[in-house]
């Protein structure tokens, strides 16, 4: 996990939200990241890419950091000139890094796949927008 994160020249549109560490929290989060998105003027593409990366991430932080009364954390940072969007989800759980599974996990088993698409993701948003 000690890979170099792209840092974001000094993003123009920015967003954080605190969101219960609920189910419906995750939910929001994904709803709120579309919104804020078209709102910058987002392009579809680079819009759905997040809304899936939004969704996993805020699962994952309900789902296994998660820590009774308090919530996570949602961070936009869009840099349109670059065509560079930071999605980041802090969950209550700072102490637990996550779990990256094998790339040959078994094709029958249920989870386990979400931070493998959310770096696809990533990587394919790169090469759309031209990183």
């Amino acid at each position: 996990m000690n890979r170099h994160t792209p840092q974001l020249a000094a993003p123009t549109c920015t967003f954080t939200q605190l969101l219960s560490s609920t189910r419906r929290g995750a939910r929001l989060a994904r709803l709120l990241a579309v919104t804020q998105l078209r709102s910058w003027g987002a392009g579809q593409d680079l819009t759905e890419r997040a809304e899936m990366v939004v969704a996993e991430l805020a699962a994952n932080a309900v789902l296994h950091g998660r820590s009774p009364g308090r919530s996570f954390r949602l961070t936009l940072a869009l840099d349109p000139s670059g065509g560079r969007l930071r999605v980041e989800v802090t969950d209550a759980r700072g102490d637990l890094l996550p779990h990256v599974p094998p790339t040959d996990t078994d094709a029958l088993h249920t989870g386990g796949r979400g931070l493998s698409l959310v770096a696809a993701l990533a990587v394919l948003s790169r090469e759309v927008v031209g990183g």
